[in-house]
């Protein structure tokens, strides 16, 4: 009866411990995956799975152990490699919504709240209706796909072990944040531009007819010109979310050291 020594187990376990927790926490942030409806149990039962598919393609782990400092010091590393690239995707559905909250503020529709499917809670309706042509455009695109192979190929760029992010990968990781914002303006920013005429267009009106009640006549126009402007900006929110995937993918190729 073979007999195995603590260290030996100890290896094995450590083997897949690691690349479990780096691909369990992007997949608990990450888009699609993270969502509030879907379970933490199959995100973890996910994860478990695509570490057994991946185990043949990652780097193999020497001379770290468990519970030493190193061990521990990897294993919040991994944490934080994972998080941080889930975060840096999450961000451009952020921006969806932020944008369709721009534009809902314009159009009239600032109080139209829903509960939002992705993160339980509420979020102005037309934001919502973006984050899901956006996730709708993702999975068609097989963005997840390229997001999981995005993360295995990190093991190469960021091998297993206690070093990990330097201060200035973190320092770019925060400043990622501007991204948000910047894609929000990018995607809304048409339909602001045309609300913003059809706002002067009835300041026009009322000097030239001060008897004329805009507040009746302004808010139901508004509305309807609001909808027709979303319409007619879809093609170019779609192409804007686009170039959005496309600099999110670069950059977590090079938060992980993809080549």
């Amino acid at each position: 009866m073979p007999v195995y020594t603590y260290s030996q187990i100890e290896g094995w376990i450590g083997v897949a411990f690691w690349p479990f927790l780096r691909i369990g926490a992007c997949l608990m942030v990450a888009p699609l995956f993270g969502a509030s409806y879907v379970p933490p149990r199959v995100r973890i039962v996910l994860a478990g799975a695509l570490t057994l598919v991946a185990l043949p393609l990652i780097p193999s782990v020497s001379g770290l152990t468990l519970l030493s400092a190193d061990g521990v010091i990897t294993t919040v590393q991994q944490i934080l490699i994972g998080v941080a690239m889930g975060f840096a995707l999450q961000l451009m559905f952020d921006a969806l919504n932020l944008g369709g909250q721009l534009l809902a503020n314009g159009m009239g529709l600032g109080l139209a709240f829903n509960i939002d499917p992705l993160r339980g809670v509420e979020s102005p309706a037309l934001g919502q209706l973006y984050v899901i042509l956006g996730t709708l455009t993702f999975i068609a695109l097989d963005g997840h796909v390229a997001l999981i192979e995005t993360l295995v190929a990190s093991f190469h760029g960021l091998p297993i072990g206690p070093s990990a992010f330097s201060p200035q990968v973190l320092q770019t990781l925060a400043d990622w944040g501007n991204q948000m914002f910047l894609g929000a303006l990018r995607i809304a920013l048409p339909g602001m531009t045309a609300l913003l005429v059809i706002n002067l267009a009835f300041g026009v009106t009322s000097r030239a007819a001060p008897s004329l009640n805009l507040f009746a006549v302004g808010l139901p126009v508004t509305l309807v010109f609001g909808l027709v402007v979303v319409w007619l900006g879809l093609p170019s929110m779609q192409t804007g979310f686009l170039d959005l995937l496309n600099s999110a993918f670069q950059y977590l190729r090079a938060l992980g050291g993809v080549a």
